[in-house]
């Protein structure tokens, strides 16, 4: 295995004081950086939820779209953190943006697959571009066209349960399940939308705890590997 995909929730960023807590991002950034320096190529997508969820406000009635919008604009904050994160260690990344931000790359498939090559850490930032997509749909697509082999994500949870592990208690957890059955059950931790591309494009997809070395570990080797969705 040569070429991942990590889709990193926004959570991943924050701290019960800050919407972007450096302490955290620099956590991120060493994590990246140890499976980095093992030889890897790395492309990332970047969630924003810890800046801006727009769920309430598009509740109280803000329009959609332009929820949406505020929403991948929270990712472009999360993505240049973890740039300069990384750069702090001197480990060699950059961003390319689907909003064509001026102060950032724009994104092309082809300039992504190039930077890789090139021995650069590529973060994603603004999703796709598009309202009503979200970050984990944008991290499968990403995946398919620069041809990674697997997308991981990680999150603040170790894996895929039937409920919200943090809240009850008796949450169920699954070390594997169909991307069918996923969907069947209605479960959350990944947006739907981006378990159909998968699984209609047969790309493996794991759920693992952000800082969990051993369990990204076991996924890069094949091993058990916490939650594997297929």
């Amino acid at each position: 295995m040569k070429r991942i995909l990590l889709k990193i929730s926004g959570e991943a960023f924050s701290s019960n004081e800050e919407a972007i807590d450096i302490r955290n991002a620099k956590k991120v950034a060493e994590f990246i950086a140890h499976f980095y320096t093992q030889g890897y190529e790395i492309a990332i997508v970047l969630g924003g939820w810890n800046i801006y969820r727009g769920s309430k406000l598009i509740a109280w009635g803000l329009k959609a779209s332009d929820s949406h919008s505020m929403s991948m604009l929270s990712t472009v904050f999360n993505a240049v953190t973890l740039k300069n994160t990384l750069q702090d260690i001197w480990m060699s990344a950059v961003v390319l943006d689907a909003l064509h931000v001026e102060f950032l790359e724009s994104y092309t498939s082809e300039k992504w697959k190039n930077y890789l090559k090139q021995g650069n850490i590529v973060i994603c930032s603004s999703g796709i571009g598009n309202p009503f997509f979200t970050t984990d749909t944008t991290g499968v697509l990403r995946a398919l066209e620069l041809e990674c082999e697997i997308v991981v994500k990680l999150t603040k949870v170790d894996g895929v349960y039937d409920k919200d592990p943090i809240k009850y208690s008796d949450a169920i957890y699954y070390s594997e399940i169909s991307c069918d059955d996923f969907l069947q059950r209605n479960l959350q931790v990944f947006d739907a939308t981006g378990i159909i591309l998968a699984r209609d494009n047969k790309l493996p997809l794991y759920i693992s705890k952000i800082g969990d070395i051993e369990a990204f570990t076991s996924i890069l080797l094949g091993k058990k590997a916490w939650t594997k969705i297929f």
